[in-house]
């Protein structure tokens, strides 16, 4: 059986963003080949193959990149980066019946077994064997055609761009975070860290009616950026002389006596966690999204004495629905996120920018439009 092809003809060969153990950055010939996504060829049952319009770069991207690893994620070959996209269906192999070539979708960048407990209990971002796009071994989203299984990949709205539908995976990140900080109306909470994923934390957190609520960064760059994204959010600029004390102190200061009921720790940064401890409240909670470094020292009397819960997050489970929800009915807005565009033949500029804190950048998307 032949796959079912798209009228919307690709042209261009693929090409992919690649990194290797030596650090380097490069852009070359990635698979499927032209050939291949013109003919319909080499889908597998369930599959769809797809030209990605829009793949914003990750932290973590950059961080495989410089560092070749993240904890036990090594890069030990050429390895495609990006996992933040979003594309057209270019063909369905006869299987798939809820997609069709002409399809705009957003990729969950997940491929796990269905077979381990964490799949079959719903929570399959701990699969035991998942197939996480860009985390080696492997291939990652940037590249121009990439097959993927129809399952993860979610039908957008004529109402959003494929640029709004890449922004869907750090809203993931954000909202599987909210789901399991359990972020009420009314809460005061204090987001630690104005980055990409701080930024969308910090834009949940004020659509579920936290208040008050402060944001923090060492820049005051992205917290002036902050201040512009949610005009009503609280700002406080942590000084490397600080103590954790002293940062909690200014914390409840800008809360006028109100000590968080949650901080949500984007930096997985040790000083940050540990004054993220210090600040919340008896009872309170300080969840971490931030990825750090293996080990850390955190002050373990003062979560044991204030009961303050200290919990983590590993990617996401069960999110694009709901984040396409909420981006069609404008509950969650993040199109001033993206600062920065290139082309994808442009990706090693692209990743310089989004890698130099001294571009401004928040958000920088690689994108394939024409």
């Amino acid at each position: 059986m032949s796959a079912t092809t798209t009228e919307i003809k690709p042209t261009k060969a693929n090409i992919g963003v690649y990194t290797n153990p030596e650090h380097e950055l490069w852009v070359a010939d990635a698979k499927p080949t032209l050939e291949k996504v013109d003919k319909g060829e080499g889908l597998k049952p369930g599959e769809v193959s797809l030209y990605i319009k829009s793949t914003g770069i990750c932290g973590s991207d950059v961080h495989f990149w410089h560092a070749g690893c993240i904890g036990p994620m090594i890069v030990k070959d050429t390895h495609i980066l990006g996992h933040e996209s979003a594309g057209t269906v270019l063909a369905v192999h006869p299987s798939v019946k809820t997609l069709k070539p002409g399809d705009r979708v957003a990729v969950e960048p997940n491929i796990p077994c269905h077979a381990c407990e964490p799949c079959l209990t719903g929570r399959y971002n701990g699969c035991e064997n998942v197939e996480f796009l860009s985390t080696p071994p492997v291939p990652g989203l940037l590249r121009r055609y990439v097959n993927h299984p129809a399952v993860w990949c979610h039908k957008l709205p004529d109402s959003m761009t494929f640029e709004d539908g890449a922004m869907l995976e750090p809203l993931s990140v954000a909202l599987a975070g909210m789901d399991r900080a359990a972020v009420r109306l009314g809460d005061p909470v204090v987001v630690c860290g104005a980055g990409p994923i701080g930024l969308v934390t910090l834009l949940c957190c004020r659509a579920a009616g936290a208040t008050p609520l402060v944001i923090t960064d060492i820049d005051e760059g992205r917290l002036k950026f902050a201040k512009e994204l949610v005009p009503s959010v609280l700002t406080h600029k942590v000084e490397f002389s600080h103590t954790p004390e002293q940062f909690a102190e200014k914390v409840i200061e800008l809360m006028e006596g109100v000590e968080p009921a949650i901080v949500m720790e984007c930096t997985g940064v040790e000083s940050s966690i540990n004054a993220a401890i210090q600040s919340v409240k008896f009872g309170g909670k300080v969840f971490v999204i931030g990825v750090g470094k293996n080990e850390m020292k955190i002050p373990f009397m003062r979560l044991s004495t204030r009961e303050v819960d200290l919990q983590f997050q590993y990617r996401y489970c069960n999110t694009w629905p709901k984040a396409i929800r909420l981006v069609k009915a404008g509950v969650i807005d993040m199109k001033k996120l993206v600062t920065h565009r290139y082309k994808l033949e442009e990706a090693v500029e692209a990743f310089k920018t989004a890698a130099d804190p001294k571009t401004g950048a928040i958000k920088v998307q690689i994108q394939s439009l024409d």
